[in-house]
């Protein structure tokens, strides 16, 4: 690594660290927990529980909102999964387990799913849950005027794509309420996938009678009625969102936990401070420059785990200089150092890649991409040769603009691939730091960005659930490609019925995003957080799912009286 370089990553990456990789503060002391006992129906006791059961949550950024069909990103799943429950949900280990549904039939074709409601389930305000709600409900999602930008999520449902196109009003969704508890939705096509698309916020029952009250704001405190293990008691605005258990909930006598409130942190750090004071049980993310340190002090909180998903750079596709320019994209994408990025940025494990779907799944296989197997000097003389015939060169560089929401981790990442382009291209890069919302926005409007970060975390584990962003109709599709043949590739895996054909089909439209270069990929995730050690009930999952409503806090061991230390040596 060139001098200039390895400073740029230094300073991207070790700012807050001493040799090693020791904050300057002192390492806390975590209280060490009892030995958790549990009753015949495997309930903790009550002796071993801590007296006040009310977890504290880091989160990431603040919600753009709480209505499931309008909600983006990871820090608004992780709560709309506690208000809610869609028909299917999940077990602590991941597996798709009943929800709102009980059981369910699936005809012989796979095109017929019948579910049948709890009896006993209710809304937060202890109206009952019907099936005519979840009729409403995803209506509502595919209709295009309620700009739900994750409604093409329902498109394996019969009417759903001419729905969402305009061309055939809500009410002919393929979704009937047979009685006040059976729910049955017909399918274009069998779709291996769909109880576990079940569990994505796009698919919860909303309050009908609340929104049509309310209108948007019927999602505030006082207002939002849920039918999860949880109901909201306060939101202030970057504080903190306060959930109460719901006693209206189906399963209420199995929810330890008595309430939950979420705190927005963009700043790593600020938030690893919390953690420290004893103000977290658990935290959202880490700062990446202290993964050696929190390894050595903290290793009985530190939990890093695989995780369905990969971060990536998007291309704007509809304006200057992206545009009908692929050399140009090609050529940034090689100029970087995956391998420098994971081990000295980054720093957590994560896995390099070049492709879109992380690896990992029982019925895909990526494809392989050609200079994956390149060295990255092949990798680099390839990029300036990509780069001169896209119109560049040292004397006339390229300026470009990279954008990323308010994170140390993203900032980091940004600074280091700026420092790269620099040496490998001789690119000016000017690093552009929006909040979350603000982002979003300008990402989904197109007309300011040039690269931006994205990434994904697949919603059901199936490589469409990555595949289908790129749709030109779908609304996180922020790159603003727009390849018929891949649409139509789409629509095919879509109907294909036997799986070794749609294994193919899938991973013929990844290799077509890759050779179009939509997106830089950069490495497949790792989840990475503190947790205290008396937060359990929760397991490590790949899609890191983490219900509130199955954890619980054990009491603090007390501390040995002063004499009585065991095991000094003489």
């Amino acid at each position: 690594m060139k001098y200039w370089l390895w400073l740029a990553v230094a300073v991207a990456t070790g700012c807050a660290e001493r040799d090693g990789g020791e904050p300057v503060q002192p390492p806390p002391r975590l209280p060490e927990p009892v030995e958790a006992a549990f009753n015949d129906d495997g309930r903790p006791l009550p002796d071993v529980l801590a007296e006040q059961q009310v977890v504290h949550r880091g989160n990431g950024e603040e919600p753009q909102t709480l209505d499931p069909h309008l909600a983006e990103g990871v820090p608004s799943a992780n709560i709309l999964r506690d208000l809610f429950e869609g028909l299917t949900t999940t077990s602590p280990d991941g597996r798709i387990v009943p929800g709102a549904a009980l059981h369910w039939d699936i005809s012989r074709d796979g095109l017929t799913y019948t579910f049948f409601l709890r009896p006993e389930a209710r809304w937060s305000n202890g109206e009952s849950l019907t099936a005519a709600d979840f009729v409403w409900s995803w209506r509502r999602a595919v209709d295009p005027e309620t700009g739900a930008s994750y409604g093409r999520m329902l498109a394996p449902v019969v009417n759903a794509g001419a729905i969402l196109s305009g061309e055939l009003p809500a009410v002919e969704l393929g979704v009937e309420a047979l009685n006040e508890t059976t729910f049955q939705v017909r399918l274009e096509d069998p779709t291996p996938y769909f109880l576990g698309l079940l569990t994505h916020p796009t698919t919860y029952p909303v309050w009908r009678p609340g929104v049509e009250t309310f209108g948007s704001s019927h999602v505030r405190p006082g207002n939002l009625v849920s039918n999860g293990a949880y109901q909201l008691i306060d939101w202030q605005v970057r504080s903190r969102i306060e959930l109460a258990r719901n006693p209206h909930y189906h399963g209420v006598e199995s929810v330890v936990v008595e309430g939950v409130v979420y705190y927005p942190f963009e700043d790593e750090n600020t938030e690893f401070n919390r953690f420290r004071a004893g103000d977290l049980h658990w935290t959202y993310q880490v700062p990446s420059n202290q993964f050696r340190w929190l390894q050595n002090n903290l290793s009985e909180a530190l939990m890093v785990a695989p995780w369905f998903g990969t971060y990536f750079f998007s291309f704007n596709l509809t304006r200057a200089p992206f545009e009908d320019n692929l050399a140009l994209r090609q050529a940034l994408t090689l100029a970087i150092d995956r391998r420098i990025l994971t081990e000295h940025v980054s720093q957590f494990g994560e896995i390099p890649t070049f492709n879109l779907v992380p690896p990992g799944l029982p019925d895909y296989v990526p494809p392989e991409v050609e200079w994956a197997e390149w060295s990255q000097e092949e990798r680099e003389q390839e990029a300036r040769r990509l780069y001169r015939q896209a119109g560049f060169s040292e004397s006339q560089p390229l300026s470009v603009e990279l954008r990323y929401n308010t994170s140390e981790n993203h900032r980091k990442l940004a600074v280091a691939v700026a420092a790269m382009w620099k040496q490998v291209l001789g690119t000016r890069t000017r690093l552009v730091n929006e909040e979350f919302r603000v982002f979003l926005q300008n990402r989904a409007q197109r007309r300011v960005t040039e690269v931006f970060r994205a990434g994904w975390i697949g919603d059901y584990q199936d490589a469409f659930s990555f595949l289908e962003l790129f749709h030109s109709a779908h609304g996180r599709n922020d790159a603003g490609y727009n390849n018929p043949r891949y649409d139509r590739l789409l629509e095919r895996i879509a109907a294909e019925r036997i799986p070794a054909r749609r294994r193919n089909l899938m991973a013929e439209a990844e290799r077509m995003i890759l050779a179009d270069q939509v997106i830089l990929p950069v490495y497949v995730y790792v989840s990475k957080r503190l947790v205290d050690p008396r937060l359990k009930g929760w397991e490590e999952n790949v899609m890191d799912y983490h219900l509130t409503r199955y954890m619980y806090l054990l009491r603090a061991r007390e501390p040995a009286p002063a004499g009585e230390a065991a095991d000094v040596p003489e």
